[in-house]
This record gives structure tokens, C-alpha cells and sequence, in this order.
């Protein structure tokens, strides 16, 4: 009798929806994913991207997050797993995207206020989170991404 092998999601889904496998780690795979994005945001620093371009980025981002994670969790039946940190790449840019600098403080409060706004989840991120939908999956963080990015402009403004 021939032994039948359970297979996961192929190798390209896992690398993007872990963020080249950053989502993996064993402590705190959210935090270690958000951390993960600032290479990127470097590169999109260094590559002078203008608004327009990264809200393209994000937005082409968001809809292939959402297409891979509902694909994903709907045929291995599970539910926003800790690995998928592809939501957390977003929150980021998209909380970066208010602040579009690189300087140590910048950077250090785009993933404080983000890290802390994906945590707490105030409402409508806390609606998404309980979505058992792609969509919900990476919703809640683009939500989350968005209180953070006020939260930063207003820190960078005004204080």
C-alpha cells in the first residue's frame, strides 16, 4: 500500500504570504514580519518611489495578498495562521506612506505605532480580524496601517 504525502501551500505562496519566510519564526512571527519590511522600505527609499507609486504597490500588493491567503486558507482550512506576514508588509507601507522618510526615528515609530496599532486592533480592524475570508486576513492590518500612519504624521507634525 502506497503511502499518500499531505502536501502544503506550493513554495511561491509560502514565500510571499511569509515574507521570504520571516513569518516561520517560532517567537512572535508578526513582529519579526514587520521588522522584515524595512529592507523594503529602504529600497523604496533608495529607488526615490513617489506616493502614487507605493499606493500602487500597496494596492497591487493588498489584492494579491488577499487572493493567495483566501486560496491558502480556504484549501488547508485554516484561519489567519501566525505565518502569513504579508498583512504585516502591508500595515507597514502603508504606515510608512505618511511619513516617506528613512531616518532612524521615523523608522523606529513607523514600526512602534504600527506594531502597537495591529496588537490592540481598534475598531474596524477588530471587525476584519474576525472575518474568516482572505479579505479579513489581510483587512485588519491595512486598517491597523492606516491609524498608525495618522498616529505618525500627526507625532511627526505637530509634536
Amino acid at each position: 500500500m502506497k503511502e499518500q504525502k499531505i502536501q502544503g501551500p506550493s513554495i511561491p505562496a509560502v514565500l510571499f504570504l511569509s515574507w521570504f519566510y520571516t513569518g516561520k519564526s517560532p517567537k512572535a512571527p508578526g513582529t519579526i514580519g514587520s521588522l522584515a519590511t524595512i529592507p523594503l522600505i529602504y529600497l523604496l527609499h533608495y529607488l526615490q518611489i513617489n506616493i502614487y507609486s507605493l499606493i500602487a504597490l500597496i494596492a497591487t500588493l493588498f489584492v494579491a495578498a488577499v487572493v493567495v491567503t483566501e486560496k491558502v486558507q480556504q484549501k488547508y482550512h485554516l484561519h489567519d495562521p501566525q505565518w502569513i506576514v504579508i498583512d504585516e508588509v502591508i500595515g507597514m507601507l502603508i504606515t510608512w506612506a505618511f511619513a516617506m522618510t528613512v531616518d532612524f526615528p521615523t523608522l523606529f515609530l513607523v514600526f512602534g505605532s504600527f506594531r502597537f496599532f495591529d496588537i490592540v486592533k481598534f475598531w474596524p480592524a477588530s471587525y476584519f480580524d474576525r472575518m474568516e475570508h482572505g479579505f479579513g486576513t489581510i483587512m485588519d492590518d491595512a486598517v491597523s496601517g492606516i491609524y498608525a500612519g495618522i498616529f505618525t504624521f500627526i507625532l511627526q507634525r505637530f509634536i
